[in-house]
């Protein structure tokens, strides 16, 4: 934590010289930022736009989160399963997320189920991949000594294998959360123009960097509280294991 304050009052030094040496209305200084943000704060639009936001990124990622990790874990522990689901979630992550917010549109319209749609694409395939190759990643041995002590496959899945790949696991879910917050924006600016993406659009359409650049410190806080609370969880889940078995 400490190493990380330095780094973003280094940064942030930075972006305040760089920006009054260049003195470029596309590039203000960070102060004229902060200050824009407290205005928007106190005019309430950051925190009601906050709120919209958030109840979008939650249901979307519960979603993501659900399906990444049931899907992937059945992928990694049946062969038939990744057969069957491998080439579209390879195909799905690769395609560009945004290119599927007109269907949704066209399905929901402009309502808060397009959006969280968005979410689901962003996030969930880069989630489900990951959850199968940490599963498929454990040792085979475990899984036959399990066996030969009478271990049925589904108590050598829950009880050995799902437990060895949890630092595979929440690497996927880290990345995932960090992808939800893109398709909550991405969603909400091209979708329906409300929320923190509607702001980010309104100033964009008046040239008004300053509240942009506000507003993306805003988006970058909320992703590093999200994954900073995954990395919680994985700690805590990870707690029992060796220092160097854990995802950095």
């Amino acid at each position: 934590m400490p190493d990380a304050i330095v780094s973003l009052a280094v940064g942030g030094i930075l972006w305040e010289i760089l920006a009054r040496l260049l003195d470029a209305n596309a590039f203000p200084p960070l102060s004229d930022v902060l200050a824009r943000l407290w205005e928007m704060i106190q005019d309430g639009l950051i925190v009601e736009s906050l709120g919209f936001s958030l109840v979008n990124l939650t249901i979307g990622f519960a979603i993501s989160l659900s399906a990444g990790l049931i899907v992937g874990t059945m992928m990694g522990w049946y062969p038939r399963v990744e057969a069957a689901f491998s080439m579209y979630a390879y195909a799905l992550l690769t395609a560009p997320s945004l290119v599927f917010a007109p269907v949704f549109f066209s399905l929901f319209g402009d309502g808060r189920q397009s959006i969280v749609g968005v979410v689901v694409m962003y996030s969930t395939f880069v989630m489900m991949i990951t959850t199968a190759d940490a599963v498929k990643s454990v040792a085979p041995s475990m899984v036959e000594m399990g066996r030969s002590f009478g271990a049925s496959p589904t108590t050598a899945l829950f009880r050995i294998v799902i437990p060895a790949a949890v630092p595979g696991i929440m690497a996927g879910v880290r990345l995932g959360a960090g992808r939800a917050v893109t398709g909550m924006i991405n969603g909400e600016m091209f979708i329906a123009v409300v929320g923190l993406g509607r702001v980010v659009t309104d100033a964009g359409g008046r040239f008004d960097s300053t509240s942009v650049l506000a507003v993306l410190i805003v988006i970058v806080g909320i992703a590093l509280v999200v994954v900073g609370s995954v990395q919680m969880v994985d700690r805590r889940l990870t707690s029992w294991l060796p220092d160097s078995a854990r995802q950095s």
